[in-house]
């Protein structure tokens, strides 16, 4: 079996990208905000991957929101889901490796 707290953090690092990713919209001119249109279904589909059950459903709703309306992609939604559910819940074995 692979390592839970391993695995855990390599959940945070993907996170990470996927908010980087969600952020550099905001820096192209013009097309940025026609990205998130684009953006916004994928992320929600990765974050409800990520994290399955009610709670990534509800992050997925939240993070399509986030990345649809203007001004709102400096939120790291993905980091902030790893925080409520690793630090803030306290859960141990990621979500994603349990459903498995």
């Amino acid at each position: 079996m692979k390592n839970t707290h391993s695995d855990k953090y390599k959940l945070l690092k993907k996170g990470i990208v996927y908010d980087l990713i969600g952020m550099a919209t905001m820096g192209i001119p013009l097309v940025g905000p026609f990205l998130d249109f684009i953006w916004a279904p994928y992320a929600a589909r990765k974050m409800k991957q990520m994290y399955p059950g009610k709670q990534g459903k509800i992050a997925a709703i939240i993070v399509f929101i986030e990345e649809i309306m203007p001004y709102t992609d400096i939120i790291p939604t993905f980091t902030l889901m790893w925080l409520y559910t690793f630090v803030w819940k306290g859960e141990s074995v990621p979500s994603a490796i349990r459903s498995r």
